[in-house]
């Protein structure tokens, strides 16, 4: 198969939306930019473009797809109940980096869904996924556009990478805004529970709709639980080299990281520092990549999974990264490096 990559980096050309919409009504799949990551897009109501979803990614089927949407109203066909708190959280958050879960109708396949009788729904804030959802019939199911268990695609070279000669079209619409998948709620039984922390999290939730709870899976490694949404149960955003985080006091994180670039290095490897701005300097050796700074979170989300792609090219034996326990969106960036290192955590 041939992939077309089509520019759409100047603004909305329809007649290449009205092409890409006509693939993912006839089947195919199409990736495409959000705000938050590249989407692999496939018709939401057919079991066949689902499947073909999972095999293109090397996905597992029970992994759920998330059912993209452009307006509200296209909930009452695929949501068998919207509580209000749906309504108060799309109200503040849609279009925007916010999945919500609902118990789903009979017109969503259980292919879309990974076996489950929830459907996970959200509406992106990005004018080229909106066209693109309208154009192709209203909804659109779309994981990340890497495939499985990669660094998540933050541009469309990183799409092409993964999945060229595997899907019909990219739309490259440029570099992504935040770089982290979208936050994710389940509405779909008793409190709202957060299954996947991003941009959006517990706080300002809670202001919009009082109490929430996080799911126990988010921070640890249970590889036992069902999947309710993507990400909880498989090792996800993995770089190819061993990857560790250095946890502590930020002098003794920089210390341990320089004495492990030492061994490293003498022991002739090829090793991989991913640090802030305001540490950078700190650095003796090794191949460093600055991740953004501490005092700009958005600039660390939209730089990790790029970093651990480059770090795929230079083909790296190691990786030290420092933590980034930030203010706003600290534990989903926590969450995907965790995931990214297998857990594998130190503490000095």
């Amino acid at each position: 198969m041939k992939t077309i990559t089509a520019n759409i980096k100047e603004g909305i050309d329809q007649e290449i939306i009205t092409e890409a919409g006509s693939i993912l009504k006839d089947g195919g799949l199409v990736a495409f930019p959000t705000e938050t990551v590249y989407g692999l897009g496939g018709n939401a109501l057919d079991e066949q473009a689902a499947e073909k979803i999972y095999a293109a990614k090397g996905r597992p089927s029970d992994n759920p797809l998330i059912v993209h949407i452009a307006e509200f109203e296209a909930l009452n066909k695929i949501a068998a109940e919207i509580p209000e708190e749906a309504k108060m959280l799309a109200d503040a958050f849609w279009p925007g980096p916010l999945t919500m879960i609902f118990q789903k109708t009979d017109l969503v396949p259980m292919g879309t869904t990974g076996g489950l009788n929830t459907v996970a729904v959200r509406m992106p804030d990005h004018p080229v996924a909106l066209a693109l959802i309208r154009a192709a019939g209203g909804y659109i199911a779309a994981p990340s556009a890497n495939t499985s268990g990669r660094p998540s695609p933050t541009c469309a070279a990183h799409v092409q990478e993964d999945l060229d000669g595997r899907i019909e079209m990219i739309l490259d619409g440029g570099p992504v805004g935040i770089g982290l998948e979208s936050t994710i709620v389940d509405l779909s039984e008793g409190v709202p529970t957060i299954l996947r922390p991003g941009y959006i999290n517990q706080q300002m939730l809670e202001e919009v709709i009082g109490k929430t709870e996080i799911d126990r899976a988010i921070l640890s490694d249970d590889s036992g639980i069902k999947p309710k949404a993507p990400g909880m149960k498989y090792r996800h955003y993995a770089p190819k080299a061993s990857l560790t985080i250095v946890e502590g006091e930020q002098e003794k994180v920089t210390a341990k990281i320089n004495e492990l670039l030492k061994e490293g290095e003498a022991a002739g490897e090829k090793i991989g520092v991913i640090a802030s701005t305001e540490t950078a300097a700190d650095y003796l050796g090794g191949i460093l990549r600055t991740i953004g700074s501490r005092s700009d979170e958005l600039s660390i989300s939209r730089h990790l999974f790029g970093i651990l792609r480059d770090f795929d090219t230079l083909q790296v034996d190691r990786i030290y990264s420092e933590s980034f326990e930030t203010p706003q969106m600290g534990q989903a960036i926590m969450n995907r490096l965790m995931k990214a290192a297998g857990h594998q955590v130190m503490e000095v």
